[in-house]
């Protein structure tokens, strides 16, 4: 007997009105607007780069990984 896995996102939408999954996007958007007009548009810069940064410091120790498995 296999149990089927739903990811938690689907099990919200049979639960949270859709309206009120959208006013909650918005507020996330505006929440997200408000931040970026309080710091300068260099931290932003800067916070992108960062996290670019991370990302290709994790693929680099997949790819490490899958290169020791071969």
């Amino acid at each position: 007997m296999s149990k089927e896995k739903t990811s938690p996102h689907k099990s919200f939408k049979n639960h949270i009105p859709e309206d009120a999954r959208q006013h909650i996007k918005a507020a996330r958007q505006e929440m997200r607007d408000g931040f970026e007009a309080l710091v300068p548009p260099e931290f932003i810069a800067h916070r992108q780069a960062a996290r670019r940064e991370m990302l290709m410091a994790v693929r680099g120790l997949i790819d490490s990984a899958l290169e020791r498995t071969q």
